[in-house]
C-alpha cells in the first residue's frame, strides 16, 4: 500500500504543501484549515516522516546552499547574488560544496535539515529519485537552480531557447561545417538542452555537425581544440560553456591555428573573462548575479507559504564579438 505524504494530505485538504507542513510543526493555522487537515489526516490514517518529525519546528535565520563546484564562476557569481539578497532580507548563508558527486549532494540535502536551515537552494546538475525522496523526507522548502524538474521549484537558464538563438545567428552568417564540444549528458541543461538547441538550428540549415564531449575544466578542453586543429576541417567551433571554449581556444594556439583568422570560436555563459581576451569571445550571457537574487527572495517566499510557479525563467542575451567570422 503507498505511503501517504504531506504533499497527498495538501491535495486531499485542498490547501498549500506549506500549510501542511506549518501545521504539523505547531506554526499558525486557521482553524477551518487546521480542521480540514486534521479531518484528511485521521481519514488516510498519516503519520508523520520520522526524519522530519526528528528536527526541531524552530528553524534558523540560516538558507542552505549546495553547490557543485566552488571554483565554478557560474556558482560564485550565483552565490554573491544569494547572499546580496539574503543579508537585505536578514538572513545568512551556510554554503556545502559536493564536488559534482551525486551521493553528496543527497547527503547534504539531509545535513543541512539537521542544522535546522530554513530552506535549501540548490546548484543541481541531475535530479534523481533519491533526490526527490529526500526533499520529501526533509519537509523544507527546496528551491532547484540551473535543472528543472516537475516536483522541485525550479529557476531555469532558457538553455534551449538562448543556444538555438545563437545557433541561428551563426547560420545567417554563413557557417555550415561546425563543430560542437559538449559534456555529458547526466547534466540535463548542458549536457542535453543547451546542446539540442544549437542542433536545432544546425539542423534546420542543413550544416554538417561533428560532435566532441569533454568535461567543464578548460585543461580537458585544451587537447581537444589542439586535435581540432591537427585534423579537423571546419569553420567554426561552438562550445558549450565558456571555460570549454577557453581549453579551445589554447588548444588551437597550441596548433599552429589563428582565431578567427583559421576557424572561429564560440562560448556559452557570459563570463567576465570572454570580453577582456583577444580575440574577444562570442557567447551567451546568461545573469548568474541577478538569478541568485531572484532564488533568494523565491526561497523566502516558499517559507512564507507564498504560491510561486513550480518553474520560472531567466532571461539570455547574446554576445556578439570577434572569435566569430562573417562567412557572407
Amino acid at each position: 500500500m503507498k505511503q501517504v505524504t504531506i504533499n497527498d494530505i495538501a491535495k486531499l485538504a485542498g490547501v498549500a504543501k506549506s500549510t501542511v507542513s506549518r501545521y504539523l510543526n505547531g506554526g499558525s493555522v486557521g482553524q477551518a484549515t487546521r480542521d480540514k487537515i486534521e479531518r484528511v489526516i485521521q481519514e488516510t490514517n498519516y503519520e508523520p516522516n520520522q526524519f522530519a518529525q526528528s528536527l526541531k519546528s524552530k528553524q534558523t535565520k540560516m538558507i542552505g546552499v549546495i553547490v557543485p563546484r566552488l571554483d565554478s564562476y557560474a556558482a560564485s557569481r550565483t552565490m554573491m547574488g544569494i547572499d546580496e539578497r539574503l543579508t537585505e532580507r536578514g538572513y545568512q548563508m551556510l554554503v556545502v560544496n559536493t564536488a559534482q558527486q551525486t551521493e553528496r549532494e543527497i547527503e547534504q540535502l539531509y545535513n543541512l535539515a539537521k542544522q535546522k536551515v530554513a530552506g535549501i537552494i540548490w546548484l543541481g546538475t541531475t535530479v534523481t529519485e533519491r533526490h526527490l525522496q529526500a526533499i520529501q523526507d526533509i519537509q523544507i522548502p527546496v528551491l532547484l537552480i540551473g535543472q528543472e524538474h516537475g516536483h522541485v521549484h525550479s529557476l531555469v537558464y532558457p538553455d534551449f531557447d538562448a543556444a538555438y538563438a545563437l545557433g541561428k545567428q551563426f547560420m545567417d552568417w554563413g557557417h555550415r561545417d561546425i563543430i560542437y564540444v559538449g559534456v555529458e549528458e547526466y547534466d540535463i541543461a548542458v549536457g542535453q538542452t543547451r546542446r539540442d538547441g544549437f542542433l536545432r538550428a544546425f539542423n534546420e540549415a542543413g550544416a554538417d555537425v561533428k560532435i566532441y564531449t569533454t568535461s567543464f575544466k578548460i585543461d580537458d578542453a585544451i587537447p581537444i581544440g589542439m586535435q581540432i586543429g591537427h585534423e579537423q576541417s571546419a569553420s567554426l567551433v561552438v562550445c558549450a560553456t565558456d571555460n570549454i571554449a577557453l581549453g579551445v581556444l589554447k588548444g588551437l594556439a597550441n596548433a599552429g591555428k589563428t582565431v578567427p583568422g583559421d576557424i572561429s570560436v564560440s562560448g556559452f555563459g557570459g563570463y567576465d573573462f570572454t570580453e577582456v581576451l583577444h580575440p574577444s569571445i562570442t557567447t551567451v550571457h546568461l545573469p548568474y548575479r541577478r538569478t541568485g537574487s531572484r532564488a533568494a527572495d523565491m526561497i523566502l517566499q516558499l517559507l512564507t507559504g507564498e504560491t510561486i510557479p513550480m518553474k520560472t525563467f531567466t532571461t539570455f542575451e547574446l554576445k556578439l564579438r570577434e572569435s566569430v567570422d562573417i562567412l557572407n
